[in-house]
């Protein structure tokens, strides 16, 4: 991947990390480096779900979308797991 691919990469965690947080009610506390994590590891499981689904889910709205999507589902987890920790 080149420098340009990582940047971009990057940019979009970012964007869906913060839309996926304004989406999905609660207090996560966690920093940039963390929503831009959340966001990029959104994209990846986002992907996957597209691909599952037999949508065409290569960038774009639809990508974004689908990236936001498993963004929230990972703060669901991040979430769960965080409380059961605090028990």
């Amino acid at each position: 991947m080149d420098l340009m691919g990582i940047v971009w990469m990057v940019i979009i965690g970012l964007v869906a990390g913060l839309l996926a947080r304004a989406i999905k009610p609660g207090n996560d506390a966690m920093g940039w480096v963390m929503t831009i994590v959340l966001g990029i590891a959104g994209s990846m499981l986002g992907g996957f779900l597209a691909s599952m689904l037999h949508i065409g889910a290569n960038g774009g709205f639809t990508g974004l979308v689908f990236s936001v999507i498993g963004a929230i589902i990972l703060l669901f987890l991040y979430e769960f797991i965080m409380s059961k920790r605090r028990v």
